[in-house]
């Protein structure tokens, strides 16, 4: 993969990220029956960010949890779920909550279908919404995202590389391309 662009340095992640916050503090009249359940992997630390803003600005802990969607996704195998190791932690019951799943990127939409099986696999929550750091849209299934930090269209030979302190080192979010 080449770089081809960097689309936000870890200063615009931290801007964006502050904003969906007051967008889902507003549109939920606070913040008291939401859950933050972030897809595994970079969707984790997305939500305990939203998380700590949430703190910061309502003065509210709300609970954090993460999906490991390997079990409902549709391009495995039967075999290859079943040999996966499943990681999910739902840290509370959601069926009065209100859930805002956490991704980094949506693309196709086939991701957050499996996150919202696996939810289902649990328990049935009040709501749903859906949060992501970028849209690069060529969606696949009718699926939207409630909050996005930042719309980027791109081609479909292009990919987008979000890095985050916590998994990465550095953060930001990358353009790249499959050419050498």
């Amino acid at each position: 993969m080449k770089k081809k662009a960097e689309i936000m340095d870890s200063t615009g992640v931290c801007r964006a990220m502050a904003r969906i916050t007051h967008e889902i503090i507003e549109r939920n009249q606070g913040a008291r029956d939401i859950c933050l359940l972030g897809v595994k992997k970079r969707g984790v630390p997305l939500s305990r960010m939203l998380a700590a803003n949430i703190e910061r600005f309502e003065g509210v802990s709300v609970p954090v949890g993460l999906l490991d969607i390997t079990r409902h996704r549709d391009d495995l195998s039967a075999e290859e779920k079943q040999a996966a190791e499943i990681d999910c932690h739902i840290p509370c019951d959601v069926r009065d909550k209100t859930v805002i799943l956490v991704d980094d990127v949506i693309y196709t939409g086939r991701t957050v279908r499996a996150a919202m099986e696996a939810i289902f696999s649990h328990a049935r929550p009040k709501a749903i919404q859906l949060a992501v750091l970028i849209d690069r849209g060529h969606r696949e299934l009718p699926i939207r995202p409630d909050y996005v930090g930042k719309n980027v269209p791109t081609a479909q030979n292009e990919r987008i590389a979000v890095m985050l302190e916590e998994c990465d080192g550095e953060g930001g979010v990358f353009i790249s391309t499959n050419e050498e």
